[in-house]
């Protein structure tokens, strides 16, 4: 076997052991996560999660998941909970303490505190014959066989385990919660989900130039303002409302009929009753129109069918949505 045969092989093993560990942890699912998942749903506090080393990085991420669904939380070092951070635990908070041994120093101090305060302690434990583990309030057992590293040194699996376990916890909260696609795009404003649920027609045409003519408007005019406003498209208006669209395409196909044009205008080469969607439209919405017509373009509408612009595909790309 080659060195490159060798990499791949010994990659292969420790996903496999690491999936291991996380299925294994569906046999230590009981009536214990059952309650730290009602704890946590009917608090009126927050979810202080810690822990320290490995499991203090897992903890961040568990707490950004909490957060981004529905669940107030906030990440506490355990090293500088027992150096002053104690102080930002309070009556309600409810608080998840995640370690692989469950005997370290810092747990240790930490725990008689959380008694004394009246917090609900969760232990996230990798030992469930620990100082924490026997603690704790409910303990969420992520025991592994071995870490997936060489001589069974560098937490792999076990960190691995907690990752899992706090997305099947936060997972669960979602579910309770009835958190739904809406909800989550309200946290989540900037994000692709977000726009493509609260991102309306009027946040992105008026970014654009408004390219209209007259009914009567000469050729010459039609392709300057079709040339000018960059948009590939000009509407034909009259009485503020939309009667033709001229696209550059129809400019190609006007000269490959006509040599002299001088005598044509804009109404004579119009595609009446244009596609137009109104401006409180979703972009996703309009996306749609302009997928099931094969066109780029959509002219912009108010409640009384009045021209207000024009939205562009690459203006509906550039935001992410497609």
């Amino acid at each position: 076997m080659n060195e490159k045969e060798s990499i791949i092989k010994y990659a292969a093993q420790v996903l496999k052991e690491e999936a291991e560990a996380v299925q294994n942890l569906v046999q230590y699912l009981n009536g214990d996560f059952e309650k730290a998942v009602e704890t946590i749903l009917h608090s009126r506090g927050r979810v202080i999660v810690t822990g320290i080393g490995k499991s203090a990085i897992i903890g961040q991420k568990i707490v950004a998941t909490l957060n981004s669904t529905g669940t107030p939380a906030v990440f506490m070092h355990a090293a500088d909970a027992i150096h002053g951070d104690l102080g930002m635990i309070q009556p309600d908070d409810v608080v998840l303490c995640i370690s692989k041994s469950g005997n370290t120093p810092e747990i240790s101090l930490l725990t008689p505190f959380l008694k004394k305060n009246g917090n609900i302690l969760i232990a996230m434990v990798g030992n469930v014959d620990s100082h924490l583990a026997h603690e704790a309030h409910y303990v969420l057992n992520c025991t592994v066989a071995r870490e997936a590293s060489p001589n069974n040194l560098a937490p792999t699996s076990s960190s691995t385990a907690q990752l899992a376990l706090g997305d099947a916890l936060a997972s669960a909260l979602i579910k309770l919660r009835g958190f739904t696609s809406e909800d989550f795009a309200k946290l989540h404003p900037g994000g692709i989900l977000g726009k493509r649920l609260y991102m309306k027609v009027k946040d992105l045409y008026k970014y654009n130039d408004v390219p209209m003519v007259a009914p009567d408007a000469p050729m010459q005019t039609v392709i300057l303002e079709i040339s000018g406003k960059c948009l590939g498209v000009t509407a034909v208006v009259a009485n503020n409302k939309v009667i033709g669209a001229i696209t550059d395409g129809d400019l190609r196909r006007m000269l490959e009929k006509n040599s002299d044009y001088s005598q044509l205008t804009a109404q004579d080469v119009m595609t009446k009753q244009p596609k137009a969607v109104h401006e409180e439209t979703l972009v996703v919405d309009a996306l749609e129109v302009m997928k099931n017509k094969n066109i780029t373009n959509l002219f912009v509408l108010d409640d009384e069918d009045r021209y207000l612009g024009v939205i562009h595909l690459h203006d509906i790309i550039k935001e992410g949505i497609y």
